[in-house]
């Protein structure tokens, strides 16, 4: 694989991985187990996809929340979903995407933003 095709290495903060449970066990209460399977597998399609990197479809740059943040919003190739993924580049020459938060998109993104330095 060359580097242009080169599967990017995911990495979820702890927010992040906080934020996916949290929404998985508020879906469960609201919704049932069905539904909250079928968000699980939304949710971790969106984070597969990310493999390909900030160049997939659907990204969006997000200097409006801060510098070198984006979103990949949930609700794509056909699937209902009112959440997005928060993510940088956190090493782009060793293709390394950290996942900030999983929020809601009613949410203020900003104010959800985690420290820059979390993790490194």
């Amino acid at each position: 694989m060359s580097d242009d095709t080169k599967a990017w290495t995911i990495r979820l903060t702890d927010a992040a991985a906080e934020d996916f449970k949290s929404i998985i066990r508020w879906t469960i209460g609201q919704f049932g187990e069905q539904q909250a399977r079928v968000h699980t597998e939304t949710l971790s399609a969106a984070l597969r996809d990310l493999r390909f990197g900030p160049t997939l479809a659907g990204v969006r740059v997000r200097d409006d929340i801060a510098n070198g943040i984006l979103t990949l919003h949930l609700a794509r190739r056909g699937r209902k979903a009112r959440h997005f993924v928060m993510f940088r580049i956190a090493d782009h020459q060793a293709h390394v995407v950290e996942v900030l938060r999983l929020l809601h998109d009613a949410m203020d993104p900003p104010r959800h933003l985690p420290s820059l330095t979390e993790n490194e």
